[in-house]
């Protein structure tokens, strides 16, 4: 832990299905103690699909909380045993259909800091070949496919405002762009 910083205690307040919600009770540098929110997070993959011609595949699904559709990248949480590379390759092929040919690490982001854990692993997922969505039972989700140019724009627009995608296409941009010199 930083130096300054003694977590003193941690309470389970909530257990959840995807979140536990804690309260931690720290001694902070001034030697005060406070009660921090704390969310354990059990982790997430995702992938950046790339299509043959270039098109990038995204979902585009209702969001509770925030009342309203989104499009995004393919993901979702990891099951018991699995690695993130797995967990992303699965959430691809259940989302949207796809199985990738090939698949290599993007990046790695770590969503909310002051007070989650939430870790989410992206993935390049290339030489796609199509299959059939397995959705969950609660799950709806529209497969929409977009050039790169056309989502950054959204980006800008913010009509895409989910942070792991805006994170995975600005690194695919990059990515892409680095190739170029």
């Amino acid at each position: 832990m930083a130096k300054g910083y003694e977590r003193l205690d941690r309470t389970l307040v909530k257990k959840g299905a995807i979140i536990d919600y804690y309260h931690d009770t720290m001694k902070i540098p001034n030697g005060n103690t406070a009660v921090w929110d704390f969310i354990d997070h059990k982790g997430a993959a995702a992938c950046v699909a790339v299509k043959e011609n270039g098109n990038l595949i995204m979902v585009r699904q209702y969001r509770n909380a925030l009342e309203r559709e989104t499009v995004e990248i393919p993901a979702g949480g990891i099951n018991p045993g699995e690695d993130m590379q797995t967990a992303a390759l699965r959430e691809l092929e259940e989302e949207t259909g796809y199985k990738a040919g090939k698949c290599e690490f993007l990046l790695s982001i770590r969503t909310t800091v002051a007070f989650c854990n939430e870790r989410i692993d992206i993935f390049l997922a290339e030489d796609l070949v199509k299959g059939e969505q397995e959705l969950d039972e609660d799950e709806y989700v529209d497969i929409v496919d977009f050039s790169l140019d056309e989502l950054l724009a959204m980006i800008d627009e913010g009509k895409i405002q989910d942070s792991k995608t805006i994170c995975a296409l600005l690194a695919y941009y990059r990515r892409l762009n680095s190739k170029m010199i």
